[in-house]
């Protein structure tokens, strides 16, 4: 499981998750997992037939999920739509549900947004 701010670095799981890419692309996923992994309540896995890292709180369930692409990176909320303040940063209108904020590796990480909307998803069903 990825508790902390250093185990993604360290993960074999993740090693493997992030292997097939770029050095930017993989560099920007272990930060964006890393943000995610600080987030209070939250608990990572790498899941490797999703080619991705879940996010699940012990109460709310599946939060969000970090999927790293050959020349980017999405970090998608399970209930994005719900989110307030979403439609700025997350795009997605198509899905049901979901929505996904796109990072490319020259991209700033919206970290105090994404603290925003992790708390909004967790408070969703805690």
């Amino acid at each position: 499981m990825l508790t902390t701010v250093v185990d993604p670095v360290y993960s074999d799981a993740f090693s493997d998750l992030v292997a097939p890419l770029s050095p930017p692309v993989a560099a920007l996923t272990a930060r964006l997992t890393a943000l995610v992994a600080a987030h209070p309540g939250l608990r990572g896995k790498v899941m490797t037939g999703w080619k991705s890292v879940n996010f699940r709180h012990g109460i709310a369930g599946h939060v969000c999920s970090v999927f790293p692409r050959q020349d980017k990176v999405l970090l998608y909320f399970e209930h994005g739509r719900l989110l307030e303040g979403a439609e700025e940063l997350l795009q997605g209108d198509g899905l049901k549900r979901g929505r996904y904020l796109q990072l490319a590796p020259d991209d700033d990480i919206p970290i105090d947004p994404i603290g925003i909307l992790l708390s909004q998803a967790i408070a969703l069903f805690a």
